[in-house]
């Protein structure tokens, strides 16, 4: 899947898409992230990974990150709970 950053280099993700990986309903998700208790974090890689970012939202304990090439492309992603191990990685 490829991700398509705004005008300013941000991504923005459907929310059908977020909430399926974070597993809640898309209002709900929609609800928490005006509330600001959904958390996003974009890392930039470097040396070997360079080119690539690593994409981490969180809500609660719930947690989604992927691994993005340098085209946007998502070269694999994970969804989690803190604490356990990985549910989905690909």
């Amino acid at each position: 899947m490829k991700l398509e950053p705004d005008q300013s280099g941000d991504y923005v993700l459907e929310p059908r898409f977020l909430a399926q990986r974070l597993s809640i309903e898309e209002n709900e998700l929609q609800r928490r992230m005006r509330l600001g208790l959904v958390t996003s974090r974009v890392e930039f890689g470097i040396d070997g990974d360079k080119g690539r970012k690593r994409l981490t939202v969180r809500n609660r304990n719930s947690v989604w990150r992927a691994i993005v090439d340098a085209d946007n492309r998502i070269v694999s992603e994970e969804s989690f709970e803190l604490g356990q191990a990985s549910a989905v990685a690909n």
